[in-house]
């Protein structure tokens, strides 16, 4: 049987599971002012889900909780999620640094009446994400510049992406003896 990797499985469902697993290793070291950080310059809120910093350390997803779809789409977009968006990001993009992370992050800035224009993410985010995977020795820094993921972080990205797709495959099955 052929393995499973990042690439195989759905990403929204592959953050979910890698937010998860950083969330219950508890090695994941959160700074104190998550929970009153802005995103990026362009954002007029902070995140309402509690857990966004484990989800950045994936991709754009879907919202928990507290704001509503349209109001969302108003303002130009979903909320980055964190530590699992990166390290996917940076599975199938190595070499990537803190600049090309705020790029990632970036949004559309309203200005009112004036035309709006793209503005970037948080620096100081996009920094801290990957010095905490860097501290549970899922990253590395890139001799060429920017960082990528160690060994030790592609087996765990590719053991979790098995377990998403397991779990896909049994969900198909039950839906399919229906």
């Amino acid at each position: 049987m052929p393995s499973v990797t990042v690439k195989d499985v759905n990403q929204q469902e592959f953050v979910k599971a890698l937010s998860a697993f950083l969330k219950k290793s508890g090695k994941l070291k959160v700074p104190e002012w998550v929970d009153t950080v802005k995103l990026a310059r362009h954002k007029e809120l902070a995140p309402c889900d509690d857990n966004w910093f484990y989800t950045r350390a994936g991709a754009r997803g879907v919202l928990t909780k507290c704001v509503h779809r349209a109001f969302v789409d108003f303002l130009g977009g979903s909320f980055p999620f964190d530590a699992a968006s990166t390290a996917r990001h940076l599975y199938l993009r190595g070499g990537v640094g803190v600049g090309s992370m705020i790029k990632i992050y970036g949004g559309r800035q309203r200005n009112g009446v004036c035309p709006a224009h793209f503005s970037v993410g948080s620096r100081n985010v996009a920094r801290k994400v990957l010095q905490a995977l860097e501290g549970l020795k899922m990253v590395e820094k890139d001799p060429n510049g920017g960082r990528r993921l160690t060994p030790q972080g592609q087996r765990d990205l590719d053991r979790i992406a098995g377990q998403v797709a397991s779990a896909n495959k049994k969900q198909r099955s039950l839906q399919s003896a229906i």
